[in-house]
C-alpha cells in the first residue's frame, strides 16, 4: 500500500505570475540600499564588489522586457564617468598632491582670477587614483539605479505611487517605455537594411533610419494620447481651497526639511539636527502626498502587495546600507582609504560580508518566466489561472 507524499519543502523561488510578481517599490529600494551603501566607501574592492552584487542579481532576476536591457547602457555610462573624472584630474589638476609623477603636460598660464585652477602641469599618481576612486564611486551609484530600472517594472510602479504623484509617474513611465522602443525600432531598421544589401553604417544610413524611426515614436504618442483621453486621464476631484493650501504647504515644507536633514547628516558641524529634521521632512512630506491624493478620482485593479518576498528584497539593500555605515564609523581608514600615500586598499572581511546580503534578492524573489516543469505545475496548480 503506497502512501501519498507529504508536502516537500520548496527551497527555490517560484516562477513570477501576476499573483507573486515581486513589487516594484521592494526593487528600487533595495538598489538605494546599495547605492547608499557605495555612498559610504572610496575602496575600489567594495565598490567592485557591489557593482558585481547588482549585475548578479539583474541577470538572475530580470526579465526580457525591453526596460530590462538598461543595464548594459548604465554600464556603459558607469565606465565613461570614471574616464571623464580621471580626464579632468589629469587636465584640470587635483587637489591631492603626491610624489610619484606619472608625466607632465605642458601648463596654460591662466588669469589671476582663476586662482586654484590649472591646465596641465604635473600628473601624480596619487592624484589619479584619487579621481578613479571618487569616480567609481558615482559610477557604482548610478549602475545600482540601474539595477533598479531594469528589474522593476515601471507599470507595477506607477500602480503602486500615490494619487498625488500620479501624473507625474505617467510621464516618467511613458518617457521610460518609449526609449527602449525606439532603440529597438533602430536595431530592427538596421537589421532590414543589411538584410537588403544595404550599408547600415555612417551618416547616411543614420538619416534614412531615423525618419521611420521618429514616425513611429509620433504615432505611438498620438495612440497613447488617444488612449488616455477616452479613460479620462487628467480628471480630478473637487478639492476646498484650504486643503490645497495645506497640501502645498506640507508637500513644500517636507521636501525642505528633507533636504536640509539629508545636508545635516552629511556635514559634520550638523549631524546632530540632521535627523531629527529629516524625519520631521519626511512625516510633513507623507502627509501632503496623503492630502494631495484626494484630487485623484482612480481606482486601483488587482493592486500589487508588499508581501514577504519584497520585505526580504527591501530589508538586504537596507541592511548593506547600515552595516557599511557603522563600519564606516568603525573602520574608516579601510572603507575610505587615503590617497596619499600611495598603497594598495585593504580589503575588510566584514564589509564584504555586509554587501554581500543584496545578494538575497537572486535567491527569494521569483524567476522570470518561462516553461516551467511538471513538478513546479503540481507544486502550484492555481498558477496558471493566476496568470491567465
Amino acid at each position: 500500500m503506497r502512501t501519498a507524499p507529504g508536502p516537500r519543502l520548496r527551497l527555490a523561488a517560484p516562477y513570477a505570475t501576476r499573483g507573486n510578481a515581486m513589487h516594484a517599490g521592494a526593487w528600487w529600494l533595495w538598489a538605494l540600499g546599495l547605492a547608499a551603501a557605495a555612498s559610504r566607501t572610496t575602496n575600489p574592492l567594495l565598490l567592485a564588489l557591489i557593482v558585481a552584487v547588482a549585475g548578479y542579481v539583474v541577470a538572475a532576476r530580470r526579465t526580457d522586457a525591453p526596460w530590462a536591457r538598461a543595464f548594459g547602457f548604465f554600464l556603459l555610462l558607469g565606465a565613461f564617468v570614471v574616464a571623464l573624472r580621471v580626464l579632468f584630474a589629469v587636465l584640470l589638476g587635483s587637489p591631492i598632491g603626491g610624489t610619484r609623477v606619472l608625466f607632465t603636460l605642458p601648463e596654460v598660464p591662466l588669469p589671476g582670477w582663476l586662482e586654484g585652477v590649472r591646465l596641465g602641469g604635473r600628473v601624480t599618481a596619487e592624484a589619479v587614483m584619487f579621481a578613479f576612486r571618487d569616480g567609481l564611486r558615482l559610477a557604482t551609484l548610478l549602475i545600482c539605479l540601474g539595477a533598479a530600472n531594469a528589474l522593476a517594472n515601471p507599470a507595477r510602479l506607477l500602480k503602486s505611487l500615490p494619487g498625488a504623484l500620479y501624473e507625474v509617474g505617467v510621464a516618467v513611465v511613458v518617457a521610460m517605455t518609449f526609449a527602449p522602443q525606439l532603440v529597438t525600432d533602430l536595431l530592427r531598421l538596421r537589421a532590414a537594411r543589411r538584410l537588403r544589401g544595404r550599408r547600415d553604417r555612417g551618416p547616411a544610413a543614420l538619416l534614412s533610419v531615423a525618419r521611420p524611426v521618429l514616425e513611429g515614436a509620433l504615432e505611438r504618442s498620438v495612440a497613447l494620447a488617444a488612449a488616455m483621453d477616452a479613460r479620462g486621464y487628467g480628471r480630478t476631484a473637487d478639492v476646498p481651497r484650504a486643503v490645497r493650501r495645506v497640501t502645498a504647504a506640507l508637500t513644500l515644507g517636507g521636501l525642505l526639511g528633507v533636504c536640509a536633514g539629508s545636508y545635516g547628516l552629511l556635514a559634520a558641524e550638523g549631524a546632530a539636527f540632521g535627523l531629527p529634521l529629516l524625519a520631521c521632512g519626511v512625516a510633513a512630506a507623507l502627509g501632503g502626498l496623503l492630502l494631495g491624493g484626494r484630487r485623484s478620482v482612480r481606482t486601483r485593479y488587482r493592486p500589487d502587495r508588499f508581501g514577504v518576498r519584497a520585505w526580504l528584497v527591501a530589508g538586504s539593500g537596507a541592511a548593506a546600507a547600515v552595516l557599511l555605515a557603522v563600519a564606516a564609523s568603525s573602520a574608516p581608514a579601510a572603507l575610505d582609504p587615503p590617497a596619499v600615500p600611495l598603497a594598495a586598499p585593504a580589503f575588510p572581511l566584514g564589509a564584504a560580508a555586509a554587501v554581500l546580503i543584496g545578494l538575497l534578492p537572486a535567491v527569494v524573489a521569483p524567476r522570470p518566466g518561462g516553461a516551467r516543469s511538471d513538478t513546479a505545475r503540481s507544486a502550484a496548480p492555481h498558477a496558471e489561472e493566476d496568470s491567465a
